[in-house]
């Protein structure tokens, strides 16, 4: 066993030497890497032998693996085959679920928003609802990907949530999993104030962004006088779909760019001539939920002066991942950290995050909350990379954070509040202006 086990190391190892050689045109001396592969084998063909029960060869294996690239950084990680498809299918646009998008405050998986027409919402499931178990088990303390794949799974089948809310005594939901298509956009019109809201990037964000510009125009019965676009707590998703959806509010221009470890593979991403909304002005709501893609997308439209940031300091994950499949897809894939991305102003927003032009609180911060408490960030990840100019995240001052008035309902949306009153003096100027 021990001898089949090496030789299919040995030949993965000698695969990584010719591709070296390839790409750096001379042989280098591999002699460690083998006597480090060799000893991997040697530890596994004595944990299969001598281990105090019988082990599943595959997951010794894979956990390998997994610590492998769990030394690298906190992004780059194995996704064996099922990982895969889920991943696929996150990014494709449909899944089997309840249909709600949820983060994770302080320990508990809470509830951003019921997605429109899905179980989540026909059982009556609200914003700041906390789920604190799933089929009994409680989900306190757990990562959002490990909530999710719990109530993720077939469709027709039921699961029952536990959830608390407000001062409520805690009560049980049982729902059906249906097919819940990963629409990423909502869109609708506030007291004559056009909102639109992007949860993630998947493959069809920029097709949807230009249907829901449509569909609010059609509303508004002509073009926008202008537009909030809301991005906190979206995790991110695909590069291109963020250049897709900064590309429809740019008239040409760079969006961002991204260098790898050889600065001969720097790329850099444009917009097309053509802004969507003709210079209509833009609010971009933000906060430390708002990571990746997302702080793509508010960094382009920062540096390019195109709009104005409302809200919190961004998330701070400045890396660019790539999707490798090893062998199709038939052993899983690799999520790799190949190179970091820069702003069209060449910052690199990497453990710092994007500063908003007008700090806004959704809730009110004492002092001693400012200096110790706040959701975890990049900068806090082990093992996070840390930024190339030496840049770090500059601590919250109070002074500079507006925040709601003591009276203000806890119901009510305070930063989204201030960002229609932003929106309105700002469409008001420019209607003055051209008259």
């Amino acid at each position: 066993m021990r001898i089949n086990v090496f030789a299919s190391i040995l030949a993965f190892a000698l695969g990584a030497v010719v591709i070296s050689v390839a790409a750096e045109g001379r042989q280098e001396d591999h002699s460690e890497t083998f006597r480090q592969l060799e000893l991997f084998g040697d530890v596994l063909s004595r944990i299969e032998s001598d281990y105090v029960t019988e082990t599943d060869q595959t997951a010794l294996i894979e956990a390998a693996i997994d610590g492998m690239l769990a030394s690298l950084d906190p992004h780059s990680a194995y996704h064996n085959p099922d990982a895969y498809e889920d991943l696929r299918v996150t990014t494709r646009g449909e899944y089997g679920g309840l249909g709600m998008e949820v983060t994770k405050r302080d320990e508990y998986i809470t509830i951003v928003s019921p997605i429109s027409d899905t179980p989540a919402e026909r059982a009556g499931l609200r914003t700041n609802d906390r789920i604190i178990a799933v089929d009994g088990d409680s989900i306190i303390g757990i990562t959002v990907d490990s909530a999710v794949e719990m109530m993720r799974g077939a469709v027709g089948e039921p699961v029952t949530i536990t959830i608390a809310r407000g001062t409520e005594d805690p009560f049980d939901v049982t729902l059906v999993r249906d097919t819940i298509p990963l629409r990423t956009v909502a869109t609708r019109i506030d007291d004559g104030i056009p909102y639109l809201r992007i949860a993630g990037f998947n493959e069809r964000t920029t097709e949807m962004l230009l249907e829901g510009i449509s569909d609010l125009e059609e509303e508004n019965g002509g073009p926008l006088p202008g537009l909030i676009l809301d991005i906190r707590y979206n995790p991110g998703g695909l590069l291109d779909q963020a250049i897709g959806v900064t590309d429809v509010f740019l008239d040409g221009g760079e969006v961002v760019s991204t260098r790898n470890r050889d600065p001969r593979d720097t790329q850099r991403y444009n917009a097309r001539p053509g802004d969507r909304l003709n210079g209509a002005p833009i609010v971009v709501l933000i906060n430390e939920g708002s990571a990746s893609a997302a702080e793509i997308v508010a960094g382009a439209l920062q540096d390019r002066e195109r709009a104005e940031l409302v809200g919190m300091t961004s998330f701070g994950k400045g890396s660019v991942q790539t999707i490798i499949p090893l062998r199709g897809g038939r052993d899983g894939a690799l999520r790799l950290t190949t190179g970091r991305y820069y702003t069209p102003a060449g910052r690199s927003i990497q453990g710092t995050g994007i500063v908003p032009d007008l700090q806004i609180s959704s809730f009110p911060i004492s002092e001693d909350e400012a200096e110790n408490a706040h959701p975890t960030l990049e900068a806090d990840l082990p093992g996070a990379l840390e930024n190339e100019s030496g840049a770090e995240r500059a601590d919250a001052d109070i002074a500079e954070i507006e925040q709601p008035p003591a009276d203000w309902p806890e119901t009510e949306d305070y930063q989204l509040s201030r960002a229609r009153e932003i929106l309105r003096q700002a469409m008001e100027s420019q209607q003055a202006a051209l008259h």
